[in-house]
């Protein structure tokens, strides 16, 4: 039965198969692995491999969370964080099965950070770290290193944001 959008005055249905976004999470997952398995035969441990003059394939193991934040405490955080992406992975297919079917950017978000928790987590559980390996870089600085999974991350992460600033917003001009 479809919801009831009062401030509009319209009716929005459910989305028809809203865990249909969830292969965009298996692509990344799919990426995401592929990549650190190669970063991983490829790259020797802590050693740049310069591909731009602002840009290095550099393989690291992360055993903290963005930006190595707990990266310095005995073992603890590994499953801290698992924890963490195993609850996020599971609230955020609920909200996604929740969508209606004029939500498709937020679909979209939601399946990139769901594929790049999956990704960071296969690695802390079968490995005890993330592992990184692109490393950008300029006069000096650089910015800490990472992976496909955070990419996903990030990406989906900058598409909620939009969405909560402007979706509504621009669902509601369709509807007129």
């Amino acid at each position: 039965m479809p919801e009831h959008d009062t401030r509009q005055g319209a009716e929005v249905a459910p989305m028809r198969q809203p865990l249909r976004w969830l292969w965009l999470a298996v692509a990344i997952v799919v990426v995401d692995l592929g990549t650190k398995a190669l970063a991983s035969s490829l790259l020797e441990y802590a050693r740049p491999l310069e591909v731009l003059p602002f840009f290095n394939l550099t393989l690291l193991h992360n055993t903290g969370a963005a930006f190595s934040f707990l990266a310095d405490h005995p073992g603890w955080q590994r499953w801290f964080f698992a924890a963490i992406a195993v609850a996020a992975t599971v609230g955020l297919t609920i909200w996604m099965r929740r969508l209606r079917a004029d939500e498709k950017m937020l679909g979209a978000s939601l399946a990139l950070v769901i594929g790049g928790a999956l990704g960071n987590l296969y690695d802390r559980l079968v490995h005890g770290y993330v592992v990184d390996f692109l490393s950008f870089h300029l006069a000096g600085w650089y910015y800490p290193a990472f992976n496909v999974a955070d990419i996903g991350i990030t990406l989906g992460a900058v598409g909620l944001i939009v969405e909560s600033l402007f979706g509504e917003r621009r669902r509601a001009r369709r509807r007129r």
